[in-house]
């Protein structure tokens, strides 16, 4: 009897305390806020940017209308934050392992002190950097367009002052190391310590326990940092502005004249007005949606990374 009344009656749900309801309710408000102010963020890009989308496309800047004069910007950032993503991820990815699996516990600590440092430098600082590496640089710029100028990426003139897109893209990859790194390390270290056990006691090498064990392990952190990277870099202004001259779209690497979205608009928004000045918001709003579509895509690939990985 007492079996059967049992059956027919599920037990109570647990009665969530007053804290519980505090905290659940205060998460949700948070929530809730984020997708407020983005939503707001984009009304307000949207309303002041509308003035350029409806103007004559004489009255752009550039006399060609609103596209003509934002795509080689486009480009520019595009280009800019592809050679950092290039240079700063092999290197971010190597520099993490190390410190997590190869070096000694007494240079591993220092090391990883001395990246995070970098994080910390003010963007003025990189930019200054910049332009003393565009001098030293120069002469290569000149070996690439003489010996390599049948590439279009490397086609001269070089520039003569070397504060090209390339040593853009070199400060840049500097700027955002840290970033990958850190974020790679800390998920390196989360890797299973059975799993690197057992591939060493099968007979791997350190190497071997590296790629079958770690990389796959870490693969979807990896790609989340990288991508985290890439929003720095698509984002920075003071250092690609200062590096970088303004001018039409150039598609070699290695002579002057382009600039980016950010740099553009940190340069002229200070003493923009009227037209002029949505127009620089208009702009703002391309890089707001180029950067919510980077981060879409990199947050399916990390689902994706999850899934085949089984977490």
């Amino acid at each position: 009897m007492t079996q059967s009344a049992t059956a027919h009656h599920p037990p109570a749900k647990a009665v969530k305390r007053p804290g519980d309801r505090i905290f659940t309710g205060g998460t949700l408000a948070a929530g809730i806020l984020i997708l407020v102010v983005l939503a707001g963020v984009a009304a307000f890009l949207f309303k002041e940017a509308l003035p350029t989308f409806t103007a004559d496309p004489a009255e752009i800047s550039g006399g060609a209308g609103f596209w003509s004069y934002v795509w080689p910007l486009v480009v520019g950032t595009l280009i800019a934050s592809a050679i950092a993503l290039v240079i700063a991820t092999p290197l971010s990815i190597g520099i993490a392992l190390y410190i997590s699996h190869f070096a000694s516990r007494k240079l591993a600590q220092p090391l990883g002190y001395v990246i995070d440092l970098l994080a910390a430098i003010p963007s003025v600082v990189y930019g200054l950097w910049g332009i003393w590496l565009a001098t030293v640089i120069r002469p290569i710029f000149d070996w690439l367009s003489t010996y390599l100028g049948f590439i279009p990426i490397f086609a001269g003139p070089a520039s003569s002052t070397g504060r090209t897109m390339l040593t853009a893209g070199i400060v840049l990859a500097v700027m955002i190391l840290p970033i990958i790194t850190s974020l790679s390390r800390e998920v390196f270290l989360q890797t299973p310590k059975l799993h690197e056990e057992a591939a060493l006691a099968l007979g791997a090498t350190r190497w071997e326990m590296v790629r079958m064990a770690v990389l796959p392990f870490g693969r979807s952190g990896v790609t989340s940092a990288i991508m985290l990277g890439l929003g720095r870099a698509l984002g920075e202004t003071m250092a690609v502005a200062m590096i970088l001259s303004p001018g039409a779209l150039i598609a070699s690497l290695v002579q002057s004249g382009n600039q980016t979205i950010a740099a553009e608009i940190a340069l002229d928004f200070p003493e923009a007005a009227g037209l002029r000045l949505s127009t620089l918001v208009a702009a703002g709003l391309v890089l707001f949606i180029i950067t919510l579509l980077v981060n879409m895509v990199a947050r399916s690939i990390v689902a994706r990374s999850a899934i085949k990985g089984g977490r």
